[in-house]
């Protein structure tokens, strides 16, 4: 029986991913959609940003993989059938490298980086007060595994932490809060807000004015969550009369962002392009080619989200 792998990834550099797998298992024929052949013997699909309606075109499809940790992109254009498993990828290298940018981002924050950046341009001499870490309380939204280990990685730079998750979780070091009724509290204590949430129906444009007036006056916003998190407009809103300070944003509702958006030229609002943390080929291909050879052997499918949650 042949054993094929097609990857459906348009506008997207996938040759790296096509040798990470074959680098794997020298037997597998890894296709690329739209070339790829036989579609009714495809049964495993590697993903992103998959084209509208597109598993239809593969009748006797048994997984799906998202390329990265997220999965919300390969509902927002396709039903996926209820016996179709939906996996993410899970790297622990992921959660270290976003850990060291939401890190960087926060203390680029507080000894006000950009600020002097600016003054350079401008050969102006004018030093500020700063706050520590030690003084800093970090919020993250979304204490899941991820939110979890950026947490400690800013609780080991001194920041005090805090985190919010839909359900309960204990934590050695860092205060957690869950349900709707400690949202408030959660928020009302967070110097800087880090948004690590899944994208959901629930979760979308949460990042708003009805969070942002719960803040603590001048608080700061990291989104490194998704860019459908946030209301754009409110976010300048909320800047310009100060309720926050400013933002670090990775990710946008529309990536790239468009040259025209009034993010670019804004002097509180620091962008990056999607790169807190990137998923490399070579790292993760041994997790998709063993959910391969899972789904050959009808063995349970690792790391698959829940369709409901919708992670």
């Amino acid at each position: 029986m042949t054993k094929k792998i097609v990857i459906i990834a348009p506008n997207r550099d996938v040759d790296s991913w096509v040798k990470a797998l074959k680098q794997q298992d020298d037997q597998l024929e890894v296709e690329v959609y739209p070339q790829d052949t036989q579609r009714e013997k495809t049964e495993f699909i590697l993903t992103w940003n998959p084209p509208q309606d597109v598993f239809q075109n593969y009748p006797n499809l048994k997984v799906i993989a998202s390329m990265g940790a997220g999965v919300k992109h390969i509902f927002n254009n396709n039903t996926v059938a209820e016996k179709i498993a939906v996996t993410k990828v899970v790297d622990k290298q992921l959660e270290k490298d976003l850990g060291v940018f939401v890190l960087a981002a926060a203390l680029n924050h507080l000894r006000d980086i950009p600020f002097y950046y600016a003054k350079q341009q401008e050969s102006e001499w004018q030093p500020k007060k700063y706050a520590r870490p030690e003084e800093t309380c970090v919020g993250i939204l979304g204490f899941g595994t991820i939110g979890q280990a950026v947490g400690e990685t800013l609780h080991k730079n001194d920041f005090k932490v805090i985190g919010y998750a839909n359900s309960p979780k204990n934590h050695e070091n860092i205060k957690t809060f869950s349900g709707k009724d400690s949202f408030t509290e959660f928020l009302q204590q967070s110097d800087i807000l880090v948004c690590l949430l899944p994208l959901t129906e629930e979760t979308q444009g949460i990042l708003a004015a009805s969070v942002f007036k719960q803040l603590k006056k001048g608080a700061y916003l990291i989104n490194v969550g998704r860019g459908a998190h946030l209301n754009e407009n409110d976010l300048l809103e909320a800047i310009n009369n100060e309720q926050l300070s400013g933002a670090a944003l990775d990710v946008f509702q529309e990536e790239p962002l468009p040259q025209e958006h009034i993010f670019w030229p804004h002097p509180k609002i620091d962008i990056t392009p999607h790169v807190a943390s990137v998923t490399h080929p070579k790292r993760v291909s041994k997790q998709i080619i063993e959910n391969y050879n899972r789904m050959q052997s009808e063995e349970k499918i690792l790391h698959q989200i829940d369709k409901e949650k919708g992670y």
